[in-house]
């Protein structure tokens, strides 16, 4: 599908970047508000939060890791008032309602609906709802208005900063996977693969770490492997391999490689392309620089 440039207007309401803002997409009757937890009070006299919309409780678990809950209200203040109560993980909430007051109890829910599905597939967020959200029936052209509704959601809670909707790993034809797609490899068991991401480096389900690091291997890169070992992304599968369960993201491509290899990496070169080129030399592209166009 091609991708159109958009214009997104923020605004700081409390003239503060850590404030509550606004964000609106050139063209769209939808309308983004972000509220720190501690600022919901001073938000009660809202009147766009009287409405029906959707929202994105977001914090941490026990053990740091992203966490979301996802909920729809029929008048948003409410519900959020109660959220108070209720839930202490989170710090922020992010909501969605429609500008032109065109969303309803049957549209909120259908989005509830699909914004948990998607949201649980790209798994970037534990999510926090006990039971998976019931999906309404409604007009298939109320569907096809409630899809186009999450496409610029979806876009603006990227935008605001919250990666909920985005996969790990993006969807790649089989002429993709022979070319963009990077590899590891090791005598010590390691056999990975994985994408640059723009913050940081993908690898891949079902690739294989080392099983033994070296001695010399940093501490932080151990503890790393540890994590990954404690939380079941990595499993020792039947075959005695460290298996990678699911995709999951590093913060650098070395990073990346030195967990999988089982030692200090530098890997801008350990990742290769099939054909033997280098994450670095694919990151500088063409060494001659295209000439400038003069109008």
């Amino acid at each position: 599908m091609k991708k159109f440039p958009k214009t997104i207007k923020l605004f700081l309401i409390d003239g503060e970047a850590d404030g509550r803002m606004t964000g609106e997409l050139s063209n769209w009757t939808g309308k983004a508000l972000r509220i720190p937890r501690i600022l919901v009070k001073e938000s009660y006299d809202r009147p766009e939060l009287q409405n029906p919309g959707v929202y994105f409780l977001f914090g941490k678990d026990e053990d740091q890791r992203d966490l979301v809950y996802i909920g729809e209200a029929e008048t948003i203040i409410q519900r959020l008032r109660q959220h108070l109560d209720k839930k202490e993980f989170w710090t922020e909430a992010l909501i969605f309602i429609s500008k032109d007051e065109n969303l309803n109890k049957a549209h909120v829910k259908y989005l509830e609906h699909r914004l948990h599905q998607t949201a649980r597939k790209a798994g970037r967020h534990r999510l926090e709802n006990a039971t998976v959200p019931a999906k309404t029936s409604i007009s298939e052209a109320e569907q096809a208005e409630m899809e186009e509704f999450i496409e610029n959601l979806k876009l603006l809670t990227a935008a605001i900063g919250h990666r909920v909707f985005e996969p790990l790993s993006p969807k790649t034809t089989a002429k993709q996977k022979k070319s963009e797609l990077f590899r590891v490899k090791n005598s010590r068991g390691a056999d990975a693969t994985g994408t640059p991401t723009p913050k940081g480096f993908a690898v891949h389900k079902d690739s294989l770490m080392a099983t033994d690091p070296v001695p010399s291997m940093s501490a932080g890169f151990r503890a790393t492997r540890q994590k990954l070992l404690d939380d079941n992304t990595v499993i020792l599968d039947q075959d005695g391999n460290l298996r990678f369960r699911k995709d999951h993201e590093f913060t650098s491509p070395s990073t990346a490689a030195a967990v999988l290899l089982g030692r200090n990496a530098n890997g801008l070169i350990e990742w290769k392309r099939p054909d033997g080129t280098t994450l670095k030399q694919f990151e500088s592209g063409p060494t001659e620089m295209p000439e400038p166009v003069i109008v």
